[in-house]
């Protein structure tokens, strides 16, 4: 694995290559998900792809053509107002996805249960954008929209919440509430399944330490928990007196340990602790 992440800081077209790897296969991902779960289950959880589904169900049109139709439009316009830092890997990811949609749309459904379909479906499509996100591209669609819309009104949550919010309430419409509540469920599943990619499964802690015996609890982390150790300048807002804080940063399975060296060495210390979602460097993951 070392020697991989080697040839991709030092090879810049095998880190092209890779990214583009990423693209197709979230983009893969995320098509076959679309077709097993949440178009056979009516779940129109946002993006084009919820556009894709009320569309099918009313009009009879078929899925792939509508996400072309909408999400090369979309790439262009986002081209033309918001520059080409998008770049061929988005195009890619673009017009791929819908291509795989159509590839694969006489898979039998997985699931004819809409809350399972909604769950596995927010699951499979928040996946392969997660593998997208980390290609560093995109597959356009409505986030192009809710980015264009951005820059003329100065906020791009809102605008990605109003898109996504205004299909998933014409999916209520035109299928029935239930379904639309449904489509909320895909769409939470899915924005908690990118993060979980985008930051990995591993957590860490954090540990803020405030102790009259800096030494002794820094030398006892250093050598026996066998981490590194910061010292930050601090101050007491009560008496006005330095003290410095160790910031620490461990596994979980470590935390414990930590803990009761701390409090072993100086049983009044204080100390906050704060879950670190993703830590790069030495000793943890790397970058």
């Amino acid at each position: 694995m070392n020697k991989v992440l080697e040839l991709t800081q030092t090879n810049p077209k095998i880190e092209v290559a890779i990214d583009y790897v990423f693209v197709l296969i979230g983009s893969a991902i995320i098509a076959i998900s679309f077709n097993v779960f949440l178009l056979p289950n009516q779940i129109a959880s946002g993006g084009v792809s919820g556009i894709s589904t009320i569309l099918h169900t009313v009009l009879g049109l078929e899925p792939a053509y509508v996400q072309w139709a909408f999400n090369i439009p979309l790439f262009i316009a986002g081209v033309i107002f918001l520059g080409k830092q998008f770049g061929a890997k988005t195009l890619a990811g673009t017009i791929f996805l819908p291509f795989v949609v159509y590839f694969t749309k006489n898979m039998e459904p997985w699931t004819h249960d809409a809350l399972l379909g909604a769950l596995f479906g927010g699951i499979g499509v928040g996946l392969g954008l997660g593998i997208v996100f980390r290609g560093r591209a995109s597959t356009g669609g409505t986030d192009l929209a809710a980015q264009i819309i951005n820059k003329y009104t100065g906020s791009l949550g809102t605008c990605v919440v109003l898109i996504d919010g205004l299909i998933v309430l014409t999916a209520a419409i035109v299928f029935d509430i239930e379904k639309g509540l449904y489509a909320l469920i895909g769409l939470y599943v899915t924005s908690k399944t990118i993060d979980l990619i985008q930051v990995g499964f591993g957590r860490s802690k954090m540990a803020m330490i405030i102790t009259s015996k800096q030494e002794e609890v820094r030398t006892g982390i250093l050598n026996k928990i066998d981490r590194g150790v910061t010292k930050l300048s601090a101050y007491g807002g009560f008496t006005d007196h330095e003290r410095p804080v160790l910031m620490c940063v461990v596994d979980q399975t470590e935390f414990t340990k930590l803990k009761q060296l701390v409090k072993t060495l100086d049983p009044s210390a204080f100390i906050v602790v704060m879950d670190a979602a993703e830590v790069l460097g030495e000793g943890f993951k790397r970058a």
